[in-house]
């Protein structure tokens, strides 16, 4: 799974900041330095600030306790914002006419993928979404572009979306993730041409608002999913990051439809 490079320093940045606060601010409450509590507004700064010091020399791992208990709880507090915006959200998720539909538009149960063109996890995917769709001829998938690696990926999800407006976005979507190169500008064009696209119109297309804006939400839905990477799945009321398996998702797809009944 490729991770936003926002992500990746906020999460460096929040443990720094832990480090620091944790020791003073934990360590008053641990059963094993009750004293701690007791003396902590009769002793001068920096007896206490030595005592707290010792203890965590003495006791390391009551660090890594401490953030391993504080990661757990935010986990579960995304995962349950993450599924409220699922709920409140649905049409934009799941029936969103801006975002291109493959397989059956008319499907039982709905599955949405946050992808980029670049990344090497999504290409590993791309066969196994279109064997999904083989064997479940009542799925509907939604591809929302989802471009986190650059201005090469920004301009394949532009065209592709261009694309859908001449009725070939299925075709032109899988080309793209049949290359063995990085998908870049040149790369994106030729494959237009290649696969009966009307270049020109392309370009012209890519460059209407409806295009970008379809990109933005497409961001700010992902982080309020707590999508921070890329691929990301969407199916009945789960939401999983990362490559899978063909078995692993068809039991996700099959979850999602027990639902409904």
């Amino acid at each position: 799974m490729i991770i936003t490079k926002a992500r990746t320093a906020r999460g460096v940045f929040a443990r720094a900041l832990m480090f620091v606060g944790l020791a003073g601010l934990l360590l008053l409450g641990l059963p094993g330095a009750p004293q701690f509590a007791f003396a902590a507004s009769e002793t001068p700064k920096d007896q206490l600030d030595q005592r707290i010091h010792d203890y965590i020399l003495a006791h390391p791992e009551v660090i890594m306790e401490a953030l391993q208990s504080l990661d757990a709880r935010q986990r579960e507090e995304e995962a349950a914002a993450a599924k409220a915006v699922l709920s409140s959200r649905a049409d934009e998720i799941f029936r969103d006419k801006q975002s291109p539909v493959v397989g059956n538009a008319a499907g039982d149960v709905t599955l949405v993928e946050f992808f980029d063109y670049n990344c090497p996890y999504c290409r590993q995917m791309a066969p196994l979404m279109t064997q999904v769709m083989k064997d479940d001829p009542q799925l509907k998938v939604v591809y929302k572009e989802f471009p986190i690696l650059g201005p090469d990926s920004i301009f394949a999800a532009k065209a592709a979306l261009a694309s859908d407006k001449q009725g070939k976005y299925a075709v032109f979507h899988n080309a793209l993730f049949s290359t063995r190169t990085r998908v870049t500008e040149q790369v994106v064009l030729k494959v237009a041409a290649d696969t009966g696209l009307d270049v020109a119109r392309l370009k012209t297309d890519m460059q209407q608002p409806d295009i970008q804006s379809s990109i933005d939400r497409n961001a700010e839905l992902a982080q309020a999913l707590r999508i921070t990477g890329t691929p990301g799945f969407v199916v009945g009321d789960q939401i999983f990051p990362g490559a899978t398996d063909l078995a692993t998702m068809k039991k996700l797809i099959e979850q999602a439809r027990a639902l409904q009944k």
